[in-house]
C-alpha cells in the first residue's frame, strides 16, 4: 500500500481510536454491573396469587393507520386467549382510513369489550395523536358506563400479547406506576439477519441493560408496548398537557412518557426476563424484516430518542440521569462511525496480507502511534465482550443454533444503523427548516402465520374465555376423554360443540385463519406441488404462491414436524389456512381427482 495513504488514515483514525475506547468503557461498564449485581430480584407470584387477586378494571389503547391487513386477526387471537376478565379494548382509527375501521367494527360487533375510537381528523398525524383519541373514547366509555379504570396499557397492532400480562400488571401496579413487560421478536431463521438482529438487540437490551438502568436508578423507558400505567400517573401528565396524556408532536412517545413519569417522581419497574414453562414472558411481535423497512423504523426511533429528547430536555436532569441520556443518545456519533470503523479493520488486514507476501514492512503499523494501538486493542478487547454477551443473551432466549450468527449479523446492524441515523438527522433538520412536525413514519407490520404451542392457550380455557363452553363441562369432560381422542373431537360427540365451533377455537388458538379458499384463489398447479400420499397423510393442500409465500389449506393443526417435513419440498414460506375436514375433502377431491 502506497505510504502516504497508510499515514493519511493513520491520521484520520484518531478521533476512531479515542471513540471506540470511549464507548467501549461505556459498554464496559454496564455489563460488569449486569454480571456482578445480577438481576433484581423481583418477587414473582405464583399463578394462585394472580388468580386470586382481585381483578382492577384494565384499559387496552391500540394506535393504528393502515392496518387492516393484521389487525383483525390480532384482536381475535388476544381477546380469545388473555387471561383476564377485566378489561377493555379502544382502537384508534382515523376517519380516512376506512379498511382499518371496518375490520375493527367487525370485531367489535363479536366482542363486546372492542371498542371503536376514531381519530377527530384525518391522518396520519402521530402515534401519540392516535393514543390520545383512544384516551378520550376510553373516558366517554367511563362516563356513560359509571366505571373507572386504574391502569392503562399500550399495544400495537402486531402484537401477540401474552396472555398472563393483564395479571402481572394487575399484580406490580399496586406499588408501581409504570409496569413493562419485556417485548421479544418471534423467532425467524438464523440467516434472516435483518429480523434476527432485532432478536439479538433485544435479547441484549432487556436480558443486561434494562435491568442495570433499573438497578442503578436509571428512569426507564417505556417500549411502546406491553407497557402498564397507573391512571393517576397519566392523569398528572394529561394535566400538564391541556388533557392530552401523549405529546403529538413526539415521534417516540413511550420513551418521553417514561421519561417524564420518572421525572414526577412516579415508580418504575421493568419485570425482566421471566421464563415460564420454558417459554419467558413477554409481548411477541414480527419486527421489520427488510432493509429498508429496518431503517425506516430506526431513523424515527433516532429521531424521537437522541434528537427530539436532546431539543426537549438537553441535559437538564439530575445528575444520576445524565449519563443515560448519553446511553440514548451516543448512537447520534457511534453509529455513524460504525461501519467506518469495520472498513478501517478489513483495510488493516488487506495491507498487512499485502505487506507479508511482498516481504515488506507494514507501513500502516508503522505510521500508527503507541498509544493508538493500545487503545485499538482494548476496543478490540471490549468489542469480544460484547459479542459473547450478545450471543449468551441471544442463546438463552432464542437458542445456541442461532446465536451463532448474532456477530454476523452485528456487521449488518452496523450499516442499518448508520443509514438510519443519517435518514434521521436529514428528516429532523429538514423539519426545523420547513417549520414543521415530524411525520409519523409508520411500519408495515405482519402477524404470525401461526403460534408456537408455547404460546397457545390451551383449548379448555379458550372455550371458557369465549364463553363457548362452561368450565364446569370442561373440568367434567377432560377426564372422561378416551385414549387416542382429543378434548374437541369429544366434545363434537357429547354434542357440547360444534365442529363450527371447534375448529373458530383452533383458529383462534393457533393464529391460523379460518375459512376455503376462493375458486379464483386456486391455480391447479400449485394444488399439485405435493405428492398425492402426502397430502393425504397431512390433509395439506397448496393452493396459491403469492409474494414468495405458499398457500395451504389444512384440516389438520400443523405441528413443528409438518413445517420441517414442507421445507423438504419448498423454499417459501409457508401460510396455512384452516379448514373442516368436510372442506378439505371436497378440495381434494376437486383438484387431486386421480385420489381415492
Amino acid at each position: 500500500m502506497p505510504v502516504w495513504l497508510d499515514s493519511w488514515i493513520a491520521a484520520a483514525a484518531i478521533p476512531l481510536a479515542v471513540w471506540l475506547l470511549i464507548s467501549g468503557l461505556d459498554d464496559l461498564f454496564v455489563t460488569l454491573v449486569w454480571l456482578l449485581a445480577g438481576r433484581p430480584k423481583i418477587p414473582w407470584p405464583s399463578e394462585a396469587q394472580l388468580e386470586s387477586l382481585p381483578e382492577r378494571r384494565i384499559a387496552i389503547l391500540v394506535p393504528l393507520w393502515h392496518e387492516h391487513r393484521v389487525i383483525g386477526q390480532m384482536l381475535e387471537s388476544n381477546l380469545a386467549t388473555i387471561a383476564y376478565q377485566n378489561y377493555e379494548v379502544f382502537a384508534g382509527v382515523y376517519p380516512n382510513d376506512e379498511p382499518t375501521a371496518r375490520e375493527v367494527a367487525a370485531v367489535a360487533g363479536q366482542h363486546a369489550r372492542l371498542h371503536l375510537a376514531v381519530v377527530p381528523h384525518d391522518g396520519p398525524t402521530s402515534k401519540a395523536d392516535c393514543l390520545n383519541a383512544a384516551w378520550r373514547r376510553m373516558k366517554a366509555y367511563e362516563a356513560s358506563q359509571g366505571v373507572h379504570f386504574r391502569v392503562v396499557v399500550m399495544h400495537d397492532a402486531e402484537d401477540q400479547i401474552d396472555r398472563r400480562s393483564l395479571r402481572l400488571m394487575n399484580w406490580f401496579s399496586r406499588d408501581y406506576e409504570m409496569v413493562q413487560v419485556p417485548v421479544l421478536p418471534l423467532r425467524t431463521p438464523p440467516l434472516e439477519f435483518t429480523h434476527g438482529l432485532y432478536c439479538d438487540e433485544f435479547s441484549e437490551f432487556q436480558l443486561k441493560d434494562l435491568t442495570v438502568r433499573q438497578r442503578l436508578g436509571g428512569f426507564l423507558p417505556s417500549c411502546g408496548v406491553g407497557t402498564g400505567f397507573a391512571r393517576e400517573a397519566l392523569e398528572r401528565l394529561a394535566a400538564a398537557r391541556h388533557g392530552m396524556v401523549f405529546d403529538p408532536d413526539c415521534l417516540t412517545e413511550d420513551y418521553e412518557t417514561g421519561f417524564r413519569l420518572h421525572a414526577l417522581g412516579c415508580r418504575q419497574l421493568f419485570l425482566g426476563i421471566h421464563f415460564d414453562a420454558r417459554a419467558p414472558v413477554a409481548t411477541r411481535e414480527y419486527f421489520p424484516r427488510t432493509f429498508r423497512a429496518a431503517t425506516r423504523q430506526r431513523s424515527r426511533w433516532v429521531a424521537g430518542i437522541a434528537l427530539q429528547g436532546w431539543e426537549r430536555h438537553g441535559w437538564r436532569v439530575p445528575w444520576r440521569q445524565v449519563y443515560w441520556l448519553w446511553r440514548d443518545r451516543k448512537g447520534l456519533l457511534g453509529s455513524l462511525i460504525g461501519p467506518w470503523a469495520n472498513l478501517l479493520f478489513l483495510y488493516g488486514l488487506a495491507s498487512d496480507l499485502v505487506s507479508s507476501l511482498r516481504h515488506v514492512p507494514w507501513t500502516l503499523a508503522a505510521a500508527t502511534p503507541a498509544w493508538m494501538a493500545h487503545c485499538y486493542l482494548a476496543a478490540a478487547v471490549f468489542a469480544l465482550v460484547q459479542v459473547f454477551t450478545r450471543m449468551y443473551g441471544t442463546a438463552l432466549i432464542y437458542g445456541p443454533r442461532f446465536a451463532w450468527a448474532a456477530p454476523l449479523r452485528s456487521l449488518w446492524g452496523n450499516l442499518i444503523n448508520c443509514v438510519a441515523t443519517a435518514e434521521s438527522l436529514r428528516q429532523f433538520l429538514d423539519a426545523r427548516v420547513k417549520r414543521g412536525a415530524m411525520a409519523w413514519r409508520k411500519t408495515e407490520h405482519a402477524y404470525p402465520a401461526h403460534f408456537a404451542p408455547d404460546q397457545r392457550l390451551r383449548l379448555g380455557e379458550l372455550l371458557v374465555n369465549m364463553q363457548w363452553a362452561a368450565r364446569a363441562e370442561i373440568e367434567e369432560a377432560l377426564p372422561r376423554v378416551p385414549p387416542g381422542l382429543r378434548l374437541g373431537e369429544y366434545l363434537i360427540q357429547a354434542r357440547k360443540l360444534s365442529e363450527e365451533g371447534l375448529y373458530r377455537a383452533l383458529s383462534l388458538q393457533t393464529g391460523i385463519p379460518m375459512g376455503m379458499p376462493l375458486h379464483i384463489e386456486v391455480d391447479r398447479l400449485t394444488t399439485r406441488v405435493l405428492p398425492v400420499e402426502a397430502v393425504r397423510r397431512w390433509k395439506l393442500l397448496p393452493y396459491r404462491v403469492e409474494m414468495g409465500r405458499l398457500h395451504v389449506v389444512t384440516a389438520e393443526v400443523p405441528t413443528e414436524a409438518t413445517d420441517r417435513e414442507l421445507a423438504g419440498f419448498s423454499a417459501l414460506e409457508i401460510r396455512y389456512h384452516l379448514v373442516r375436514p368436510g372442506e378439505f375433502e371436497r378440495l381434494a377431491g376437486e383438484y387431486l381427482p386421480s385420489t381415492s
